[in-house]
């Protein structure tokens, strides 16, 4: 796990080097064609309870994240790119096993050629690709009352890559809408994992993947609410043709930056997915904490 989290780290490190050290505009070109922003967060939280009354656990946590985008255009031409990374556990006395609080590796890829010169409104291609990086468990007791667990998930289990030609309207990098009405979306698992009944993300007993055709949209909002503190909105919304288009996928996240100083800020992570093929409900993660931040 370690190892994947640095190797994604020295590649997003190796990418801002490199537009760093491309030759400066000359006068004829004086706007870059890559622009290119992230940040780097550190999240870690301990507390220590030793004959208090009120009651406690100890416990000791830590998030590591990066948020990192890398966008192209010229002329009528857009391309817009963001990695999202993050990976948290947290280990308390009484559990036999350090425990994942997060753990999610995204890509997006929007691209856009402009109607007309004068246009907000592109014609567009998009990619998203999700995943995790490591192992996910279920966890129980045994007839002695000893913690256990059983290996639910992992890298590529599951793993979802949709794509597809739309329409995109885009105010500038910070508000942009796109719309696919015909979207691929693949589902990857481990096969040896599958369960009757498609129970397992959807995807049939013995197989490896699960194809669906549908509606896809996706919605992004970043704003400054006031000084050092920006909001940033990410929203898709799919419906699959081919089975229960009424029940639609959505996946919502907002990601809270309020910067204390130059390295040191309070994030606040929110994510709430439905997805009737992996679970009946919805599924929510939040994190939140003080830590160090490191914009690049």
């Amino acid at each position: 796990m370690i190892k994947k989290l640095t190797l994604l780290l020295l590649c997003l490190f190796g990418m801002t080097q490199a537009k760093a050290q491309e030759p400066s505009a000359t006068p004829a070109d004086t706007v870059k064609t890559w622009q290119t922003k992230g940040n780097a967060s550190l999240l870690f939280n301990q507390s220590t309870f030793d004959n208090w009354l009120a009651g406690g656990e100890n416990n000791i946590s830590g998030t590591i994240g990066v948020n990192y985008d890398f966008n192209y255009k010229k002329d009528d031409i857009t391309w817009d790119n963001k990695v999202i990374a993050s990976y948290g556990i947290v280990k308390t006395r009484t559990s036999s096993f350090a425990k994942k609080t997060d753990d999610r590796l995204e890509l997006n890829s929007l691209l856009g050629k402009k109607f007309k010169p004068d246009s907000r409104w592109y014609y567009s291609a998009f990619l998203n690709f999700k995943t995790q990086f490591t192992k996910g468990y279920e966890y129980g007791k045994d007839a002695n009352g000893v913690e256990i667990r059983t290996e639910y998930t992992n890298f590529l289990s599951p793993a979802y890559l949709t794509f597809g030609p739309g329409i995109l309207w885009k105010r500038d990098d910070n508000l942009k809408f796109n719309f696919a009405p015909a979207t691929s979306k693949i589902t990857f698992v481990d096969k040896n994992f599958t369960l009757p009944d498609e129970a397992y993300f959807g995807v049939k007993e013995g197989k490896s993947l699960r194809y669906e055709l549908g509606a896809y949209a996706s919605a992004y909002y970043k704003l400054d609410i006031m000084a050092n503190v920006t909001f940033e909105n990410i929203l898709s919304l799919y419906s699959n043709y081919l089975e229960d288009p009424q029940n639609v996928d959505l996946d919502y996240q907002l990601n809270i930056v309020m910067k204390i100083n130059k390295y040191l800020s309070t994030n606040l992570s929110f994510q709430t997915i439905y997805d009737d093929n992996a679970f009946q409900g919805f599924q929510i993660r939040q994190v939140f904490g003080v830590g160090a931040n490191y914009g690049f």
